[in-house]
């Protein structure tokens, strides 16, 4: 089952794109949970404009008197030293994966890239940064980006972030993955890059685990499995 254009007509009118994006996440992650190894399990995630309650950032959370003195009962913060505009992360689809051995600690993630993730300079820096955060922690990354309807390319954004020089991958639709791996004694970040197209099928690429363990990441097999589910017509 090839690839098809979520986001333009016919298919954009008959079907969302962001509930295949939230069912596909979901399909991903219980195909990583059949085969990762105990102590490691994986989680969808899947959040559409987030907003943050302005409120939240001027209440004041209630305290016990009994545990506070009259000094700190009166405190109030003073103005702040700036305010700026800041952008913040609205779209976010993705499948986390966990090690269990300390706690749930975040080992691995795959991200499914949204219209909002390339819409403007701000949320492509919000979701690099993101990225970048995750690969200096040694945490493996997998990025799939189908978006037909923008042309930002997150993976080259991504390698400039890094001031990695790397040839730009020419290609609206990609996915990539980027393990970082230890060679002649410095850190590297190794990187498997594909592009994609329309009607072609997707690949598997490695999903390498904080830790060394790494995975084939079937995207063409969870891609076919969620058309079916949600009942996307060929």
């Amino acid at each position: 089952m090839a690839l098809r254009d979520h986001f333009r007509p016919p298919l954009s009118t008959r079907r969302h794109w962001h509930s295949f994006h939230n069912a596909w996440s979901t399909y991903i992650a219980d195909d990583l949970n059949q085969s990762l190894p105990e102590g490691y399990f994986a989680e969808p995630s899947a959040q559409f404009g987030i907003e943050i309650d302005v409120a939240a950032f001027s209440e004041r959370i209630p305290v016990n008197p009994e545990l506070q003195t009259a000094e700190l009962l009166e405190w109030m913060p003073s103005s702040p030293t700036a305010t700026l505009p800041f952008q913040l992360t609205t779209d976010a689809v993705e499948v986390q994966i966990f090690s269990t051995q300390a706690g749930p600690t975040l080992v691995g993630a795959i991200e499914l890239i949204s219209p909002a993730n390339k819409d403007r300079p701000a949320q492509r820096s919000a979701f690099t940064s993101k990225c970048q955060t995750y690969l200096q922690q040694g945490i493996g990354l997998i990025i799939v980006d189908i978006v037909t309807i923008l042309s930002a390319n997150l993976h080259n954004e991504l390698m400039n972030r890094l001031n990695l020089e790397i040839d730009r991958l020419e290609a609206r639709l990609y996915a990539a993955a980027y393990s970082t791996a230890q060679k002649n004694g410095s850190p590297h970040l190794n990187i498997w890059q594909e592009a994609l197209a329309i009607e072609d099928n997707l690949p598997i690429l490695p999903l390498f685990l904080k830790g060394g363990l790494y995975l084939p990441i079937n995207l063409e097999k969870t891609y076919q499995y969620t058309c079916v589910r949600q009942r996307i017509p060929e």
